[in-house]
């Protein structure tokens, strides 16, 4: 039987679908970005698409701003009274908007955080895991204790398409974004003890993409099969192919396609696609 005494909560960039948020009532908190003089709600007065569109025009990276202690504190409170809170959003290694949670959740004895690690939907993936402990009736702090082991076998890869969007990042230099795009280097970025990493430097998208391919062949016997995420910023076509692939070749089923967030997808740039699922423990 659910639990229906706790309240799940997460940030903007987790990357779920509108659908999923809504069928387990998951409760998000939007990052704030700037750029040309004008600040947005992340996801709702803004779409990746539109964000992607302002970077080109004003040659720059939007600035997000954390979400503070406070603001965590009264949406705690809101819930707290009479509900046990799991809080789990973007990795303390990426933004400081987990320790304000964390910082927030001081002041309540039923708010628990979990610093995933991780970013987009590989938070995503452990809070559909959440959603299911709490469907199957297990209390906050049990499900915080699992959900903690499982933080290490998350696995988050993507394909990037243009280095232009790293380099405004500060990411990479202006001469290895040069090579890099006179090479057709489409590197792959991975996230490894809550940082992400240049893991490989194939030639060409399609060696990308296969590159994606491999990691999932790689670790097939052990990935934990009740979701894998696609996850893209303005990649159908090569969302299509990855699930094809998927389906046809591993005979992987629960595949979920979810589109990358602002604040992800303006770090990545447009085309950028991942693969991402669990390994069973």
């Amino acid at each position: 039987m659910q639990n229906k005494n706790i309240v799940i909560i997460s940030d903007s960039s987790c990357d779920l679908t509108e659908d999923i948020i809504k069928k387990y009532d998951i409760k998000i908190v939007p990052f704030y970005v700037s750029i040309g003089g004008k600040s947005y709600r992340d996801g709702i007065d803004i779409s990746s698409k539109e964000l992607i569109d302002e970077v080109d025009q004003y040659k720059e990276l939007p600035k997000s701003a954390s979400i503070s202690p406070s603001q965590y504190q009264e949406l705690f409170s809101k819930y707290a009274k009479e509900n046990d809170i799991i809080f789990i959003g973007l990795g303390s290694g990426f933004s400081a908007s987990y320790n304000s949670a964390r910082t927030a959740a001081m002041e309540f004895k039923n708010v628990y955080t979990i610093d995933s690690m991780n970013l987009s939907s590989g938070t995503g993936l452990l809070i559909l895991k959440i959603c299911k402990m709490r469907e199957e009736g297990k209390k906050a702090l049990e499900i915080v204790q699992e959900i903690e082991k499982m933080v290490p076998f998350v696995r988050t890869q993507f394909a990037i398409n243009t280095l232009d969007y790293l380099h405004m990042g500060g990411r990479c230099s202006g001469t290895v974004r040069l090579l890099g795009t006179m090479l057709g280097i489409k590197p792959i970025i991975r996230v490894v003890d809550g940082k992400m990493v240049v893991a490989k430097k194939p030639l060409g998208f399609k060696k990308a993409l296969a590159s994606l391919l491999q990691y999932v062949e790689e670790d097939l016997e052990h990935i934990d099969l009740d979701h894998i995420m696609i996850t893209h910023c303005l990649a159908d076509e090569d969302a299509k192919y990855l699930r094809k692939e998927l389906e046809e070749k591993f005979h992987v089923k629960n595949i979920l396609e979810t589109y990358a967030s602002g604040v992800i997808s303006t770090h990545c740039g447009p085309r950028c696609i991942g693969i991402l699922y669990i390994l069973k423990p």
